[in-house]
């Protein structure tokens, strides 16, 4: 009995079919009970609601705007303030398509975001199983779906339809499958403002490599989806670029917010400055953070001449504590600059290996999010440009001990997240 449990534990863990899978489940178990049997259990906080028993904990926040679109349809005002044509319409077209079949809002968005976003972890894990192995295919599977912003591929939002278009493109340029490229890409400038920076990808990808006209095609034909809907918000509402207008509403204005970032960097190794705070609350956050940055500098770069194991775990049990006990919005601003700082990182530490066209999408996502105005989102919108998780799970497939702890760290975020969203407080 013990060998035919032994058996099935390596087959779950060894079949390139169930691996995706048993991932995508564990993880979302994992959000469910976060959302539907611990939040509703804790006390209400003091912003925010305490939440209830039932699918309402996955509709909130931007999910109000993709009900209002699949329910109602497009509004905007050219006035400054938050209309739903900001927006893109391939989510909520395919929620009204489920929905059409007899089921309530709810259920079709989840169905819509959770079942695209088990075909994003496949999509990812074959793609880059074909150019770095198994392995690496598994951690950066593993990533993508325990990242503490992958509870947006479970709640009424676009991140796993996002996620499965943009690396099912991605990996269809690579295979030179180029009516595939147009068609996934296509549907993702659709789906996500993002999408857009698939086209230069693409563009700088194909001159790189040398690739013939298709792939030139291709990526022009990949703006198909933006196309589209700026003729319908040009039929609809006199306006070709609504759905840019739009966007005033939550950023008044583009370009990089340097002070934004300022004051993000700041809080975090700063804390929040309060003048009613006594000069040892004011301290004390600063010093905390130099002595933890400090101290896994060093434990990182000499880990091989440690011979206890006792400070490294102690180090990553004193993080996991501090982890614990922040605010939220310390742990917003700190997965900001990890999203797109550190991803930016480790994406350029790994240009060398990865494909060129990951190289340039990521890239550019990340340079379209520095453009666009505000730090608002940011970690949610970097999340979204697959390249990131990628680099992250083939980098940590290097440091399997350090690897697993960091997936611990995840956990804590993600159970955060999960129970910040559910009781309807800002988390991204």
């Amino acid at each position: 009995m013990a060998q035919v449990q032994i058996f099935i534990k390596k087959s779950i863990w060894e079949s390139d079919f169930l691996f995706p899978a048993t991932i995508w489940l564990l993880s979302r178990l994992f959000i469910w009970a976060a959302m539907l049997l611990i939040a509703p259990n804790l006390p209400k906080p003091v912003e925010g609601i305490l939440p209830s028993f039932g699918l309402g904990v996955f509709d909130g926040w931007d999910s109000l705007h993709y009900r209002a679109i699949a329910t109602s349809g497009y509004e905007f005002i050219n006035d400054g303030r938050q209309h739903n044509v900001a927006f893109f319409p391939l989510f909520p077209l395919m929620v009204r398509g489920v929905m059409d079949l007899g089921l309530p809002f709810q259920v079709a968005g989840l169905l819509v975001n959770n079942i695209a976003f088990l075909a994003a972890l496949y999509c990812v894990y074959f793609w880059v199983c074909e150019h770095h192995g198994t392995s690496k295919a598994r951690w950066t599977t593993t990533v993508l779906a325990w990242c503490p912003l992958s509870l947006f591929g479970t709640v009424i939002y676009t991140e796993g339809l996002y996620l499965f278009l943009s690396a099912a493109a991605l990996r269809a340029f690579d295979r030179h499958q180029y009516r595939w490229t147009a068609l996934w890409g296509a549907m993702a400038t659709a789906t996500r403002p993002t999408g857009i920076a698939l086209i230069p990808a693409f563009l700088i990808a194909a001159w790189k490599e040398r690739r013939p006209r298709a792939a030139y095609l291709a990526a022009a034909a990949t703006a198909i989806g933006l196309l589209v809907f700026s003729l319908y918000c040009a039929i609809d509402f006199g306006d070709a670029i609504a759905f840019i207008n739009a966007q005033k509403g939550w950023r008044p204005s583009f370009g990089f917010d340097g002070q934004g970032w300022w004051k993000m960097l700041s809080e975090i190794a700063l804390g929040r400055l309060d003048t009613q705070q006594s000069w040892i609350h004011r301290l004390l956050h600063p010093l905390l953070f130099s002595i933890i940055v400090s101290s896994g500098c060093l434990l990182w770069r000499h880990q091989q001449k440690l011979s206890s194991v006792t400070k490294i775990y102690g180090f990553y049990a004193v993080v996991t504590f501090s982890l614990i006990l922040v605010n939220d919005r310390y742990i917003t601003n700190l997965l900001n600059a990890v999203m797109v700082l550190g991803g930016a990182y480790i994406l350029w530490h790994l240009r060398k290996e990865l494909t060129s066209v990951t190289v340039f999408y990521g890239f550019c996502g990340i340079a379209l999010l520095l453009a666009s105005g505000g730090t608002i989102s940011l970690s949610r919108l970097a999340y979204g440009i697959v390249p990131l998780s990628v680099a992250f799970g083939v980098f940590l497939e290097r440091y399997p001990r350090q690897a697993y702890l960091i997936l611990g760290w995840f956990s804590v975020l993600l159970a955060r997240v999960a129970i910040g969203f559910a009781q309807d407080r800002w988390v991204g």
